[in-house]
């Protein structure tokens, strides 16, 4: 995935979500694959940052912060580098979401979809 330029930060970008976050209690690193990191251990690795995210007060703000900004790397409001690129390539790159909440408005159901029983894994019988 190439690398992000600093242009795509939202110009209202706000920082006082990441205070309250769940990921600020954890190994930062366990957001960031290390590089090589394939298969079932990125897996694991991404569904146990995911779960932190799922019960992170400040989840969707941070998730709408990635989409707005096009955030390349890292699992963010429990969207991994994949769920994200998914939602990139579905949107319209002339009318991106870029003011406060269209990321929500824009992938509120991937964003959903992130943290649901599928994304870990559990299948309904």
């Amino acid at each position: 995935m190439p690398q992000q330029p600093l242009a795509q930060v939202p110009h209202d970008a706000t920082w006082f979500w990441q205070e309250h976050g769940s990921c600020r209690s954890v190994d930062p690193t366990l957001f960031f694959h290390p590089q090589n990191e394939r298969g079932t251990a990125r897996i694991r690795r991404d569904r146990t940052a995911k779960a932190i995210c799922a019960r992170c007060p400040v989840r969707l703000d941070c998730a709408d912060y990635a989409i707005r900004a096009r955030e390349p790397y890292g699992v963010w409001g429990g969207l991994s580098e994949d769920d994200r690129e998914r939602i990139y390539r579905r949107l319209d790159s002339r009318n991106y979401p870029r003011q406060r909440g269209d990321g929500l408005r824009a992938a509120g159901s991937e964003v959903d979809r992130a943290i649901s029983p599928g994304a870990f894994g559990v299948t309904a019988h």
